[in-house]
């Protein structure tokens, strides 16, 4: 009986340990793209009207920062629902 209700409480710590590690991945994946899209808004900031590096560094930077602008690119799509990608995030819906 003891044996039955260890064996449970283990195979429930391992599964809930699994969902954890998967959202941990998941949270840091979008952190990663935001922060990735925060850099490519900061070399790429006259098109939003902040002031950017000079020219020479931005084309210098072009070809490092490609996925840096498909992500940004990106973000645009997802401005219209800021709060529906949010939610989908931490999956509450």
């Amino acid at each position: 009986m003891k044996n039955k209700l260890i064996n449970k409480l283990k195979s429930y710590y391992k599964t809930f340990d699994e969902i954890n590690k998967y959202k941990a991945v998941e949270m840091h994946e979008w952190q990663e793209k935001e922060l990735r899209n925060i850099f490519a808004l900061l070399v790429c900031g006259s098109f939003i009207g902040i002031p950017s590096p000079p020219v020479n560094i931005t084309t210098e930077l072009f070809p490092f920062i490609e996925s840096d602008l498909k992500i940004m690119l990106e973000r645009l799509d997802a401005s219209i629902d800021p709060l529906g990608e949010l939610a989908s995030i931490f999956d509450a819906g």
